[in-house]
């Protein structure tokens, strides 16, 4: 199912949702689920395929409710905070998943949501796995001890959804990064854009120009 809706042009799934979330900012709960419902309606409802995917795939994960809140908080600099609103990580992607499968239902009454297991490649795995922790210094650097939004356990959260699915990890990172601005040299974004090939994933997804580039960074 996923594989046939992730070339949209735009940041796709979850990691597109947190996204859209945060422009506009929205700070209620309603207003968070009226944009998941307008995001998974884009695309004529191609969105909604790979959103579900995400979710679903976490849900039958061994991350735990923390874990997915901490992912959701960095990529959207805690401006919809789920702490803050008193909801509950995996109740979050619950609600996303109801939204979107309802959307899919729409196109096909026949639909019955399950999660599908992602097809890990170990290289690529591996791959995913070095980047976090070639930069997790930096992002726990920009996260931890953020002046104004604090937040602890991004990248062992990071690394924990590596084992679950290399590619929403990463997608995961990337917006962490860019949700926290971290800085970033021209070498490791020429490495996102060569594993984002290797995902499979269009360069918009990559770039969205949200990054935060320094041309004289050195890894």
């Amino acid at each position: 199912m996923a594989q046939l809706h992730r070339h949209l042009g735009v940041d796709i799934g979850l990691s597109g949702l947190i996204k859209w979330i945060r422009y506009p900012v929205v700070t209620s709960e309603s207003a968070g689920l009226d944009v998941v419902a307008s995001v998974a309606d884009r695309f004529d409802g191609a969105f909604a395929h790979q959103l579900l995917q995400d979710c679903l795939v976490l849900l039958d994960s061994p991350l735990s409710s923390r874990d997915i809140e901490v992912l959701w908080l960095a990529g959207t600099f805690r401006e919809f905070d789920l702490e803050r609103l008193g909801i509950d990580g995996r109740e979050w992607l619950r609600r996303i998943a109801d939204i979107c499968a309802d959307r899919v239902r729409g196109d096909d009454a026949s639909f019955a949501p399950a999660a599908a297991t992602p097809v890990v490649d170990e290289a690529v795995k591996e791959a995913v796995g070095a980047e976090i922790s070639s930069v997790g210094p930096a992002l726990e650097q920009a996260t931890a001890h953020h002046a104004y939004n604090p937040l602890d356990g991004v990248v062992p959260a990071l690394q924990r959804a590596v084992d679950v699915d290399p590619d929403l990890a990463f997608r995961l990172l990337l917006r962490a990064l860019k949700g926290y601005f971290v800085p970033i040299s021209e070498l490791r974004y020429e490495r996102y854009l060569a594993l984002g090939n290797e995902l499979g994933l269009g360069e918009d997804v990559v770039d969205d120009r949200d990054f935060n580039i320094w041309p004289d960074l050195v890894d």
